[in-house]
């Protein structure tokens, strides 16, 4: 009988050393994962308790050092720029690999690899895009055209891959051990791929729902709901500006026909509307030193690990420090000794689409004129986890690759519709930050941005010699008015775009006589620019409240800038909530709820701080009453709704419209009812929200969260953080989007600078410096980012040797 139950013991062991050895679906083996040497308990120790003072490099000419301060921020000084951008991408791996290799394989469509089959029409979708092609043709166009930044690139790789080669499977990111993969090497391909990645996260297009809205009312009434100029359109380069150069004539076509069909599909997921980016510079003769003062603060999907990571990089011949995008070269936004910049996401419609009339069902040919050309076939081999490799087929034309065909999404009406995008042009994005982080004055600037393609952004400039500008940069095509608004016809010639505009004539300017440069995502010039622009989703009111503030301001000073950019003050608000509470009148006075509700928004002084109720108030009855004066004008197509300033414009100057009849209602109805609809729909979200969470404050009803890049892994992200701010306003944190960084920087004699993001330097989840920054700038507080000489001691959490 002991002998039975030993047998017994030991086969149950063994089982259950099997079950643990072996991943069980898309779970990870738990053995190594909760082994004490190896397992995740190793990726608690935070990379203090991890320093060595030495670590061994190959391929530098001389040793680096790696000085990190107490907040873990490396400054890295180097003899030449091999050895640092090679020491960048170390260092940059050490503490943020699993986030660098798994946003690049996104951008290639390769998460079924990690994650299997659910992630498998992401990845076709993401590779029907052309973002891997783009990164393939940016790499040739840079091997046969810039041997130098070619070499540059690689040396980081070769930093990111030693750094691979050494990572012991204690060492592993958690992501890694979790998900049950080992990272593979870096390469030059994936560095260019993250900034196609980017391009992607920012560039949007709206053709299908204009096919659509064109096809409902009608031109007339389309220009009418969405005009091309707002009525107080304050752009990002300056009204009064005078264009200095003879424009490239375009060529209208005389008449111009649209595929017509109706369009009742899904478009492209696209940037979430009312977030966005902030940068200005304002000059020396309006600020209390003399010296210029330039401020950025992108905003971006707020995530863990931070989408930046701050870095100071040194030379013999430059120093420059701010933000750098874990996975690409050089610093993104920041300054050094001489110059400052930053950017903001310039939303000009980059993309468009164009029907593909095929010769037959083999797809080897389409029509363009009065010839039939040859179509390229691509082969996509995706790798399932647990599954076969997934081989797919893309069609590409001259036009770009045709997104949804026989084989993806045929049900859709738009199969067999190009995507022409700049992505898939080669170009060297990589040289401009290169370039930049070591200008030293307006004319090295301007030469850094002639190598920048897409996305198209606004860079802002200030220098110590006291220069301040803006120049909008992207690669621009020529369009004819109204070019790109629709879906077009792939087989017409007219339709073509007739080239590009020269980098000379994008929108810029130098010391306006103001005094200031901004831009936050607004139209970007006034009806005066001699080439056609357009974009659905120009921003209305944090423009117009940054530009006002600005014109008011003088004696300006560092702390001026940090609280502006921290301004929460609702302008939309501001301008529609009168309007709203004109139109409601006496409607519902009688009900205790509604007279506490309008009460709080009477009194309310429309900044959107985390106490407030105001604007929970209004964020609800705004909402609802959109909702109620568009929901009939959706009819059940995708299509573009007006946006709230063009929505408050027709409620306040227009509320008898016929926009506002309801057809399924008896009766006309004008602005009113939908006033009154969206009131009473705030009635019952509001007793369902206090009887379930009570506390309406701003902060616990918008709960801004900053999650973990894989979702469902809610235990490493940050919820409920405490901060006021919203859509439309200059700190314009949502529930999921906010300020991804704040820098702000004097450039005197001695540069002082500031700067914070939401996260930490590290991408370990276990680590002290994961999430630290998050309470600091949840409460508009900034780190001392000033450049760091290598004899400074102050501050030191321990340095590296890298030889």
């Amino acid at each position: 009988m002991k002998y039975f139950s030993f047998f017994l013991v030991l086969a149950i062991t063994i089982a259950l050393a099997m079950l643990v050895s072996r991943p069980i679906g898309q779970i990870p083996p738990l053995a190594p994962l909760l082994d004490p040497n190896h397992g995740f308990w190793q990726n608690t120790l935070s990379e203090d308790q991890l320093t060595e003072e030495e670590l061994n490099i190959e391929n530098l000419s001389a040793p680096v050092e790696v000085v990190f301060d107490k907040n873990l921020i490396p400054h890295i000084f180097a003899q030449n720029e091999l050895d640092l951008y090679r020491a960048q991408g170390y260092v940059t791996a050490q503490h943020r690999l699993w986030q660098m290799e798994f946003q690049t394989m996104a951008a290639a469509g390769r998460v079924s690899e990690i994650v299997g089959p659910i992630a498998l029409e992401l990845d076709r979708m993401t590779r029907r895009k052309g973002l891997a092609f783009g990164a393939e043709v940016g790499l040739k166009y840079i091997e046969e055209n810039d041997p130098e930044t070619l070499r540059l690139v690689e040396a980081y790789t070769d930093g990111v891959n030693q750094y691979i080669s050494q990572l012991s499977d204690a060492r592993l990111p958690v992501e890694y051990k979790i998900l049950n993969y080992r990272p593979e090497p870096w390469s030059a391909y994936k560095s260019l791929l993250l900034l196609k990645y980017m391009s992607d996260m920012l560039v949007g297009d709206r053709d299908l729902e204009y096919s659509n809205l064109r096809k409902l009312l009608g031109d007339s009434k389309l220009n009418k709901l969405f005009p091309d100029f707002p009525t107080e359109n304050d752009p990002v380069i300056e009204a009064e500006k005078v264009w200095d150069f003879t424009p490239i004539p375009v060529n209208k076509p005389d008449s111009v026909t649209y595929p017509d069909d109706a369009l009742l599909l899904d478009p492209l997921i696209q940037p979430v509307e009312g977030t966005g980016s902030n940068n200005w510079a304002v000059a020396g003769k309006k600020t209390q030193n003399g010296n210029p003062i330039l401020a950025n603060d992108p905003h971006l999907s707020l995530n863990l690990p931070s989408l930046w990571y701050s870095m100071q990089l040194t030379t013999p011949t430059y120093s420059v420090k701010g933000a750098t995008l874990p996975g690409a070269l050089g610093v993104i936004s920041g300054f050094n000794q001489d110059i400052a910049w930053g950017v903001t996401n310039a939303t000009k419609d980059a993309r468009d689409w164009y029907k593909i009339t095929f010769q037959d069902e083999s797809r080897k040919a389409y029509k363009f004129g009065d010839e039939w050309r040859a179509t390229d076939l691509r082969i996509e081999a995706i790798k399932v986890k647990g599954q076969d490799t997934f081989i797919d087929t893309v069609v590409y034309t001259h036009h770009g690759p045709v997104v949804y065909d026989k084989s993806f999404r045929s049900e859709r009406q738009d199969v067999n519709f190009a995507l022409k995008w700049t992505v898939h042009m080669g170009s060297n994005e990589q040289r401009t930050f290169i370039q930049m982080n070591k200008a030293k004055d307006y004319a090295d600037y301007n030469e850094a941005l002639d190598y920048y393609t897409s996305p198209a952004q606004n860079f802002v400039f200030a220098s110590k010699s006291g220069d301040i500008g803006m120049r909008i940069q992207g690669k621009f095509p020529l369009k004819w008015e109204g070019q790109g608004k629709f879906f077009m016809d792939g087989a017409d010639p007219k339709m073509e775009w007739q080239g590009f505009i020269p980098n000379a004539h994008n929108p810029a300017t130098l010391n306006p006589e103001r005094g200031f440069v901004s831009s936050a995502n607004q139209h970007p010039v006034d009806r005066s620019y001699p080439y056609y622009v357009f974009d659905n989703s120009y921003e209305h009111y944090r423009n117009r409240r940054l530009n006002r503030k600005l014109r008011e301001m003088n004696q300006i000073t560092v702390e001026d800038m940090k609280m502006l950019q921290f301004d929460d003050y609702n302008l939309q608000a501001a301008e529609g909530l009168p309007v709203l509470i004109k139109l409601l009148g006496t409607h519902k006075t009688e009900s205790p709820d509604a007279e506490k509700y309008l009460n709080e928004l009477k009194s309310w002084d429309y900044f959107a701080d985390p106490n407030q109720k105001g604007q929970t108030l209004y964020a609800i009855w705004s909402a609802e009453t959109f909702e109620s004066i568009w929901r009939e004008f959706m009819n059940g197509a995708p299509v573009v709704r007006p946006n709230s300033y063009q929505t408050v414009e027709l409620l306040n100057k227009s509320p008898k419209d016929s926009i506002f009849d309801v057809k399924s209602q008896e009766g006309i109805q004008t602005a009113e009812y939908h006033v009154k609809a969206g009131f009473d729909s705030m009635l019952v979200a509001m007793k369902k929200w206090e009887a379930e969470e009570g506390d309406y404050t701003w902060a616990n009803f918008k709960k801004t969260t900053i999650q973990h890049l894989v979702p469902n892994f809610k235990s490493f992200s940050a919820s409920n953080v405490y901060t006021g701010g919203g859509s439309g306003m200059l700190n314009a944190t949502g529930s999921r989007h906010g300020a991804s960084w704040r820098m702000v920087v004097e450039l005197g004699p001695e540069i002082q600078a500031f700067g914070v993001y939401p996260g930490g330097q590290s991408g370990n989840p276990g680590s002290r410096f994961y999430a630290n920054f998050i309470p600091i700038w949840a409460n508009g507080e900034y780190l001392n980012f000033n450049l760091r000489s290598i004899e400074n001691q102050e501050d030191v959490l321990f340095k590296t040797i890298l030889k």
